[in-house]
């Protein structure tokens, strides 16, 4: 996914600044606790807790739960993004640029454990994260989509892959992936293995993935 362009800002000094840095202690507090108890278990008063204020307080910041874990999601995509420059590429760099976030997950299991809780509680409708998934799984398969197409133009697909059901398998097998990594992962490299899905789409296999330091 592109990431946001940013502009130049000065330095937040006085108030704001405490504000904003009161924030991101939130974000996090609560980051830590719906990757660990999902949103409808994890409550706004261990998340105050975790930051030392009132539940009081931390509504102060942010209106309801619900305002909280989409600032939460937001929050994870900044930190994507910080990493990854999702558009800038096509065709195999594209995939090239998924085996790589895979590589990087392996570094963020806080993240991962924080994308699968919500992802399956928000099958619900009435999850506020519901439309947010909905959207991101769009855009995900869209990536793979886009890239598989531009590879087919190339010549570099094998016959008879269908991409739009090669976009949605290769998105659940990654899924499938990071449950089976959190579960124990001494039993798979989520990079390789999703490098491996989409090689069995191409004629040429792709590059080893590019491994973030530490992984």
């Amino acid at each position: 996914m592109p990431s946001a362009t940013k502009t130049p800002r000065t330095t937040a000094r006085g108030p704001y600044a405490k504000s904003a840095r009161t924030r991101t202690l939130i974000l996090d507090a609560a980051f830590a606790v719906f990757a660990g108890a999902g949103y409808r278990s994890g409550s706004l008063r261990e998340i105050a807790e975790r930051v030392d204020m009132s539940e009081a307080g931390l509504l102060h910041h942010f209106r309801n739960k619900a305002e909280l874990l989409l600032a939460v999601l937001d929050h994870r995509d900044e930190l994507a993004r910080a990493q990854f420059e999702f558009g800038a590429h096509s065709g195999r760099e594209s995939l090239a640029d998924l085996v790589a976030l895979a590589d990087y997950n392996a570094t963020i299991p806080g993240v991962i454990e924080l994308f699968c809780t919500l992802s399956a509680e928000s099958t619900s409708p009435d999850h506020p994260a519901h439309d947010y998934f909905r959207r991101r799984y769009e855009q995900s398969r869209q990536i793979v989509v886009d890239a598989l197409s531009v590879i087919a133009a190339d010549g570099g697909l094998r016959t008879g892959v269908d991409i739009a059901s090669a976009a949605a398998r290769s998105i659940a097998v990654w899924d499938g992936l990071q449950i089976q990594w959190l579960l124990d992962r001494s039993t798979l490299d989520m990079a390789d293995e999703l490098r491996a899905c989409f090689d069995e789409f191409l004629l040429d296999a792709l590059p080893a993935p590019r491994r973030t330091p530490d992984a």
